[in-house]
């Protein structure tokens, strides 16, 4: 192999399978600030439904729900399998009940650790049906590839080559000097954790990363010497220059993260004893990332995980049951390892998704692709026990639904959610407007949900 096919090859491997397109700071050594905050984004691919995660139990309100989702309908809950909540100020809604198999995150929200956020969804303006049919409403609805961009970038209209995730991450950086990157992802270099200075950290959930061959002994050694001595050539072609640094990068971070990565941490596998879904896996790797906080030397970090899977057209209910029986458990796993290592009130984790789902059922035992939905917010400094935002009415065709078939549309926008947790991580005025630079058409700009 020539020596720039070489450098090709390390390059697109560093990047891409070990740890992005990575920051070109030097690592950190000091110890982590105990001012350390932590946001980790929980992507639920496909589309969860909403109308499932949390249930009206009042006579009138799942009257409502079972008039639309009737036993026929092959997707209704029935209000004794619901888990019943009583939610706390600001909620004036009445009873609710979490579906069957959210066992874990009831015992959360009854203990004010974790919140919904109810009807919320991606928004050019504050939107009524008559907008909606003037078409004054995001680009290509009802597009998992479309919304999923939205959701991840907070413009819903238009292209963005840029994350709120990685925007903000952007913010960070430059306002505390961090040199460790500010965001990890488990899922990839998705768009979410793309900043336009600054890029993501990405890591397995199994085993190490890294080049093979150099480690310890006197043939690793010199190995290592060589590849060094090739990447300091040609340094005049910047993209030479640009993928040289991504492998000396990668490699650097490689041994600092790797024995990060491989800790037999106690306390994370007290935590997830006996999980082994991907979600679990996931969590418990940045569990693992914010216990080694100390050796990395940062004071702020961004996560991303995901869990796919929730595009339910047909089979909705034992699909549920799957997801969210993984769902529930990992994320209270998650929740005690951060009691466990005293960081609870510095983590807060949120889901996000394509979009809800109709309120009509599909054939099948399914439902569609919709808009606004309900999200978790959780962790120890979250406001709980309560919902925020305005739940829609239950009506076919009524004031929330954009057509006839349970497309709400959202009455909070993912610019106030994401507002909300940013401004809790330490984002000013100047950096919120540039990393949601829709926040100034929607108010509140802070939901109160997090102290």
């Amino acid at each position: 192999m020539d020596r720039r096919a070489f450098l090709r090859r390390t390059a697109a491997l560093s990047s891409a399978g070990l740890a992005g397109a990575l920051d070109l700071f030097p690592l950190a050594a000091d110890a982590a600030s105990t001012d350390y905050k932590a946001l980790v984004c929980v992507f639920l691919f496909g589309g969860v439904d909403g109308n499932h995660l949390l249930v009206p139990t009042d006579s009138a309100g799942y009257g409502a729900y079972s008039a639309v989702r009737g036993p026929s309908s092959g997707i209704q809950l029935s209000q004794a399998e619901l888990l019943p909540v009583s939610p706390i100020a600001p909620n004036t809604y009445g009873a609710f009940g979490l579906h069957p198999d959210l066992t874990e995150v009831k015992s959360l929200f009854d203990a004010r650790k974790l919140a919904f956020l109810a009807n919320v969804g991606v928004l050019t303006q504050p939107t009524s049906k008559v907008d909606y049919a003037a078409g004054r409403r995001p680009d290509n609805l009802f597009s998992h590839s479309d919304q999923q961009g939205e959701w991840q970038t907070a413009i819903a209209a238009g292209t963005s080559r840029t994350g709120w995730g990685g925007r903000l991450a952007d913010a960070t950086a430059s306002a505390t000097g961090q040199s460790f990157p500010v965001i990890t992802s488990t899922a990839g270099a998705t768009l979410y954790v793309t900043g336009a200075r600054t890029s993501p950290l990405t890591i397995p959930t199994s085993g190490a990363f890294g080049l093979s061959g150099f480690g310890s002994g006197n043939a690793a050694q010199a190995r290592l010497a060589a590849l060094n001595k090739l990447l300091d050539l040609d340094r005049g072609n910047t993209l030479v220059a640009a993928a040289s640094d991504i492998t000396k990068r990668a490699q650097s971070l490689a041994g600092l993260v790797n024995p990060i990565l491989a800790s037999a941490s106690p306390t994370v596998s007290a935590a997830f004893a006996g999980q082994t879904s991907s979600i679990a896996t996931q969590l418990a790797t940045v569990a693992r990332m914010i216990e080694g906080r100390a050796a990395t030397g940062a004071s702020r970090q961004i996560f991303f995980v995901s869990l796919g899977g929730f595009d339910t057209h047909n089979n909705e209910m034992a699909t549920l049951a799957t997801l969210l029986g993984q769902l529930s458990p990992a994320l209270k796993a998650f929740y005690d390892a951060t009691v466990s290592l005293g960081i609870a009130d510095g983590v807060t984790t949120f889901t996000l998704s394509d979009f809800g789902r109709t309120f009509q059922p599909a054939a099948g035992g399914g439902s569609d692709h919709a808009w606004g939905n309900h999200h978790i917010v959780m962790g120890g400094a979250v406001q709980g026990g309560a919902i925020y935002g305005i739940f829609p009415q239950l009506v076919l065709g009524g004031p929330n639904d954009a057509e006839k078939e349970g497309r709400w549309i959202p009455t909070t926008s993912v610019d106030q959610y994401g507002a909300t947790l940013a401004q809790w991580f330490g984002a000013d005025a100047a950096a919120l407007a540039s990393i949601f630079p829709n926040l100034a058409a929607f108010a509140p700009a802070n939901l109160g949900f997090l102290g």
